[in-house]
């Protein structure tokens, strides 16, 4: 079991790898190509928090590529500096796709709800997980062990849930483009694209949370059978 498990991490290893590459070499094309009509990522967040009532919402630059997110308890979305202020299609993907959150925020979102209600716990299994599985089994303590891995299992839930989250986020990121006027038809393909490789880079971490919790989970039964 124990060889399997670590074939499996190797193959979502590679996986994850060439996510994360599809995902840079689809936002570095179409951030070298402006919308139609020169909106930034800032005016497309704004007129977009805006035709929702949703006024009180700031945009703000934040340093650093592909930091882009948004706060609930500021009720700030953040964009990264470069998608701030760009033209490009790639920017406008991002920023409509965060102003998705805080529509599901003001809108109470349940699995928005659910994601926020297991983060302290995904924290800590983030943390510590990973670190008493091995102190467990290094110390013998396979209880030790076991918490941890229960620990670590909370992380998997958590990007689990995160998962309808981030896609209707992209969806109405799109949906909003397309009502709006921002993007023409054929500036919404790209700005899919964009969205699509950033969502699978979710799924990827997920698969990874999976593949390590088979390996713990491996090693604590095979401690079990000595």
């Amino acid at each position: 079991m124990d060889v399997f498990a670590l074939i499996l991490m190797g193959l979502v290893f590679v996986a994850s790898l060439a996510i994360q590459g599809g995902l840079q070499a689809t936002f570095a094309r179409f951030s070298r190509v402006a919308n139609s009509r020169g909106l930034t990522g800032a005016q497309v967040a704004r007129a977009i928090l805006d035709s929702h009532g949703l006024t009180q919402v700031r945009v703000e630059p934040v340093p650093g590529a592909l930091t882009d997110h948004y706060d609930p308890h500021a009720k700030v979305v953040r964009l990264s500096e470069p998608n701030y202020a760009s033209p490009s299609l790639a920017a406008l993907a991002v920023a409509a796709h965060e102003v998705g959150h805080a529509v599901q925020d003001a809108q109470g979102y349940a699995w928005l709800r659910a994601r926020a209600s297991l983060w302290p716990a995904a924290s800590l299994g983030s943390n510590f997980g990973p670190l008493l599985v091995i102190l467990g089994l290094g110390m013998g303590a396979l209880g030790l062990a076991k918490l941890g891995l229960y620990l670590y299992l909370a992380v998997a839930l958590f990007q689990l849930i995160t998962l309808p989250v981030e896609f209707d986020a992209s969806r109405r990121a799109l949906e909003f483009l397309r009502r709006m006027g921002l993007l023409s038809q054929g500036e919404l393909g790209p700005a899919r694209q964009v969205l699509t490789w950033a969502a699978l880079t979710y799924v990827a971490a997920l698969a990874s949370s999976l593949a390590s919790i088979l390996y713990y989970a491996s090693l604590l039964m095979g401690r079990r059978e000595e």
